[in-house]
């Protein structure tokens, strides 16, 4: 590789969320971000681009290999373009900053710093809860937006101003910040459908088909923005304890596929 690859491959990196560089060698460069913990070993072998990710995340590369599965091979993402590698780099990086528990890293930084620069007699009162779940649930949309790819889970609507983080598990029934800003502790949903999924009366099953409460029998669905086989774009084995409390709070015993 010679040095003007090496400079591309750095740029590319430096463009989709990998901005440092951490190591350059003559057949690669070991690139990281300050925004998430995970590097990318990126090399070009026989006209080809190669990304070998190093992260303690056990989710992230599943859920790449689910995006990008005809370019995986043995532990490495084989790439023919630089748009390619650039997508790759770019949905990396937007799970790395959303997966757990960077969300939860990236809140527990910022209520410390609004924290610290309100006055010491605040501290336990109702405006550090208020600031808490203010910071919270904004991060937690942040991180939403980056695992969905700005697109509603059902839909695939890409409108940010429509589309909301719905919690599985209600926010105030969480036993933890952990569990409140898990990314998989809810979904990206349209307005409409976070307003049917926040009040029980939509939810998922274990394929990602969408189940209706029994109040929704008999009323014109349409109206509602519900059509018969709507269901998760993807689901990942993560979703499912949240998904199975929520569906124990359809208001029925017997709930109807749409």
């Amino acid at each position: 590789m010679n040095p003007l690859q090496r400079t591309l491959l750095e740029k590319i990196g430096n463009d989709n969320g990998f901005e440092h560089i951490m190591a350059s060698a003559p057949d690669g460069v070991m690139l990281a971000s300050a925004r998430h913990p995970n590097r990318v070993l990126l090399t070009l072998k026989h006209g080809a681009y190669h990304a070998i990710f190093h992260t303690n995340s056990v989710s992230l590369l599943p859920e790449l290999q689910r995006n990008f599965a005809a370019q995986y091979e043995a532990q490495s993402f084989r790439l023919a373009s630089e748009a390619a590698l650039a997508g790759l780099l770019r949905r990396a990086a937007s799970l790395s900053r959303a997966l757990p528990n960077q969300a939860e890293n990236d809140y527990q930084q910022a209520v410390l710093r609004e924290l610290t620069a309100l006055a010491p007699t605040l501290a336990g009162t109702e405006v550090e809860r208020m600031v808490r779940q203010r910071l919270g649930q904004s991060k937690f949309r942040d991180a939403m937006l980056d695992y969905w790819g700005g697109a509603c889970a059902v839909t695939g609507v890409a409108l940010p101003a429509v589309l909301r983080a719905s919690h599985a598990k209600p926010w105030a029934e969480c036993a933890s910040d952990a569990e409140r800003l898990d990314v998989f502790n809810g979904l990206l949903l349209s307005a409409n459908l976070d307003a049917l999924f926040d009040r029980f009366l939509i939810s998922f099953d274990e394929q990602g088909s969408m189940l209706l409460a029994p109040a929704l029998a008999g009323i014109d669905l349409q109206p509602l923005g519900l059509a018969p086989g709507m269901k998760l774009r993807w689901l990942n084995p993560l979703h499912q304890p949240y998904l199975a409390q929520h569906r124990a709070r359809l208001r029925q015993h017997r709930t109807d596929l749409v």
